[in-house]
């Protein structure tokens, strides 16, 4: 019997790097609802009272980057600057310039905007052919937040992480080891209260009743308390999550991150075709666990390199798959975007909880290979 543990985490909307990727995503939707051929890579720091903005912008769109900013930081629910950041005092500080002419002139021609290597992942483990322990990580996060803004549990504040270890036999996932929920909370509440009502109303709720036993130890807010977080607690970077983002470890990453960036840069809308790819594999029960490696060049239109691997689950043999996918996707920077429809304004709904397993978006479409 094959037995071994894998951990997997999540952090929260109010995690100060996940404030700045949702301030870069949406500052990314407002310039492709007024311009679709928007270039955008935008990056957002954030410290104490401060929010700093950069990057490269060449759009026809008219932009309020403070109001958008503000109005981000409002949503997520940021407005103490004694324990995090307020929107209504913080100070912004934008630079800004267009993209650079090199750049432009291989990504007007259809080319990548960047070298790169970028990487998609699938496995029957989840109905949504996500790892178990990234999903569950997600789900814990997203319903700490859930409960926050729905006033279930009041005295929670944004910042938060999640972290779920999982025991697989024989590669099948049979059991929970470890929780750890870590959440930011007003001063003046009970840590004991605050961990009964995580434990009923955030873990109880998510984690499914079998994957808990006897032996699964639940750590909440296992250093005591957390009452000073955001970028207060912590400062923020665009692109420091890249593994919240993608699928918790389980699977290799070609180090770009997403945020920010328009579907130009391959970083991003290569490592949703790879995913698109690997699902609809897994999904086609051609395997059962997929991973697809793309790479490019900058100013080249077609992929330097097509890798798969099934890791011995799959009918077919990776030669096969390659010449299908080949067969199958038009794979250059312009034949991604059209398939995928990425001129839309969808990037603030990826943000937060993970870029992959949400079935609403257009790279997790099942379809007949």
């Amino acid at each position: 019997m094959d037995k071994y543990y894998f951990t997997s985490e999540s952090v929260t909307e109010g995690h100060p790097d996940k404030m700045c990727d949702y301030i870069a995503d949406k500052i990314l939707d407002e310039c492709l609802i007024q311009d679709k051929e928007s270039r955008v890579a935008v990056e957002v720091f954030a410290s104490k009272d401060k929010i700093t903005i950069a990057g490269q912008i060449t759009s026809d769109a008219e932009l309020n980057i403070d109001a958008i900013t503000r109005n981000s930081i409002k949503e997520i629910g940021y407005d103490n600057s004694y324990t995090d950041i307020d929107y209504r005092t913080c100070n912004i500080d934008i630079n800004i310039t267009k993209q650079s002419s090199d750049i432009a002139k291989g990504v007007d021609l259809g080319g990548a905007g960047d070298q790169g290597i970028m990487f998609g992942y699938a496995t029957v483990e989840t109905e949504v052919f996500m790892p178990y322990a990234i999903l569950m990580a997600h789900k814990l996060a997203k319903m700490l937040t859930e409960v926050r803004k729905s006033s279930v549990i009041k005295y929670l504040r944004p910042d938060g992480k999640t972290q779920v270890t999982v025991e697989y036999v024989n590669n099948i996932p049979k059991r929970i080891e470890n929780i750890v929920v870590s959440t930011q909370h007003i001063d003046t509440i009970d840590l004991n209260i605050l961990r009964k009502d995580i434990m009923s109303e955030v873990i109880r709720k998510v984690i499914p009743e079998h994957m808990i036993d006897k032996d699964t130890k639940i750590f909440i807010n296992p250093n005591g308390e957390f009452v000073i977080g955001g970028p207060l607690g912590d400062t923020g970077l665009t692109g420091r999550k890249i593994m919240v983002d993608t699928y918790g470890g389980y699977s290799r990453h070609g180090g770009g991150a997403f945020s920010g960036k328009d579907a130009t840069k391959v970083d991003r809308s290569a490592a949703y075709m790879a995913r698109h790819i690997a699902k609809n594999i897994v999904a086609n029960e051609y395997a059962k666990k997929c991973e697809i490696q793309l790479s490019y060049a900058i100013g080249i239109n077609k992929p330097l390199s097509i890798y798969v691997n099934t890791f011995e689950t799959g009918i077919y043999n990776e030669d096969k798959l390659v010449k299908l996918i080949n067969d199958k996707f038009d794979l250059t920077p312009k034949g991604i975007i059209e398939y995928l429809k990425l001129k839309e304004p969808i990037y603030s709904s990826t943000t937060n909880y993970g870029h992959f397993g949400k079935e609403y978006l257009p790279w997790e479409k099942i379809i007949k290979m």
